[in-house]
C-alpha cells in the first residue's frame, strides 16, 4: 500500500494574536510520510530563519535520500533503522546550517529552533524531536503527550520540584534546555512507535499547548477527527480565542489504513520466528 494512500494530513500555522511575525515553520511531504515543524526563537527575523532552515534542510535532504534508501532496513554502522539514522543526521545537518549563519552573520547571532519532526514507515512513527514542540497521540478515547519536553519546567516536573497544575502558571515557561543551532552538535531524542488504523498524530509548538489544556485539545481532536482541516483550524483559533500569546502551528496526521513494506520471503520467514 503507497504510504500517501493510508496517511490523511492537514496543518496550519498563524502569527498569533500578540507578535507582528510568525516565527514557526511547518512543512510535511505526503509521499515520504514525512513531518517537520520547527519553532524559531532569536531577535528581529532571526527566529524565523532558523525555524526556515530546519524545516528546509530536514525536508529536502530526507525527501531526496528516501529515493535510494528505505527507512525500514537496518542501518549497519548504528544498528538502528534507517528511518532513525535519517533523522538523526539531518537533525544534526539543520544544527550545523543555523550555527553557522549564526556565527557568520551578525543579525541571526544567538538564533535557534525548537523542532518535531516525524517520519512514517512500515506501520511505525519515528519521531525525533529538541526542545518543547511536540507529538501528541489520539488513539480511540485516549489522547496524550508522546514526546517530553527539553525544558526547564519539565525538569522541574520530573524532580518533583513543581506539579504538573502549578507549572501551568509558572514563569520558566518557553526555557528550553536543548535546541537546534546553539551550539556546534545537538542530540535529539529519537523514539519509534508502532501505529493502529485510526491514530491522529499532531505535531504543534508551544504555541497551542501554552493557550490550550491537553484535555480540550484532545476533546476537540476527537470531536473533529473526521475533518482534519477543520480539526487544524479549530485548535489555532481556540489558542488565539485564549490569548494567542505565541505563534502557534499544528500540523495533523490520520492513519487510515496499514503501510508495512514490502518484503521478501526470506524476510517473512525471519519475521515469523521473531515473533
Amino acid at each position: 500500500m503507497d504510504i500517501q494512500d493510508v496517511l490523511e494530513f492537514a496543518s496550519q500555522t498563524s502569527p498569533g494574536m500578540i507578535r507582528s511575525h510568525n516565527e514557526d515553520s511547518v512543512t510535511y511531504d505526503a509521499p515520504s510520510g514525512l513531518v517537520v515543524l520547527a519553532d524559531g526563537m532569536g531577535g528581529y527575523n532571526a527566529g524565523e530563519v532558523a525555524s526556515g532552515i530546519a524545516v528546509s534542510v530536514i525536508a529536502s535532504e530526507i525527501r531526496q535520500q528516501l529515493q535510494s534508501v528505505k527507512p525500514e532496513k537496518i542501518d549497519s554502522p548504528s544498528g538502528d533503522e534507517v528511518g532513525v539514522v535519517l533523522l538523526r543526521e539531518n537533525l544534526k545537518k539543520a544544527n550545523f546550517s543555523i550555527f553557522n549563519a549564526a556565527n557568520s552573520q551578525p543579525q541571526y547571532s544567538g538564533m535557534g529552533t525548537t523542532v518535531v519532526t516525524g517520519l512514517f514507515y512500515d506501520d511505525k512513527v519515528a519521531v525525533a524531536h529538541v526542545g518543547d514542540s511536540r507529538m501528541y497521540r489520539l488513539r480511540g478515547e485516549t489522547f496524550e503527550s508522546v514526546t517530553k519536553d527539553h525544558s526547564l519546567l519539565q525538569e522541574q516536573i520530573d524532580s518533583g520540584m513543581i506539579s504538573k497544575e502549578d507549572a501551568r502558571t509558572s514563569k520558566n515557561k518557553n526555557l528550553v534546555t536543548r535546541a537546534v543551532g546553539i551550539d556546534t552538535d545537538v542530540v535529539p531524542e529519537i523514539h519509534v512507535y508502532e501505529v493502529q488504523v485510526g491514530d491522529i498524530y499532531l505535531f504543534c509548538s508551544d504555541g497551542l499547548n501554552d493557550m490550550v489544556v491537553d484535555e480540550e485539545i484532545g476533546s476537540t481532536l476527537h470531536m473533529l477527527k473526521a475533518n482534519l482541516p477543520l480539526a487544524a483550524t479549530e485548535l489555532i483559533q481556540l489558542a488565539n480565542d485564549n490569548g494567542g500569546r505565541d505563534n502557534v502551528s499544528v500540523i495533523l496526521v490520520k492513519v487510515n489504513g496499514k503501510f508495512s513494506a514490502p518484503r521478501g520471503w526470506v524476510e517473512k520467514i525471519l519475521s515469523w520466528f521473531k515473533n
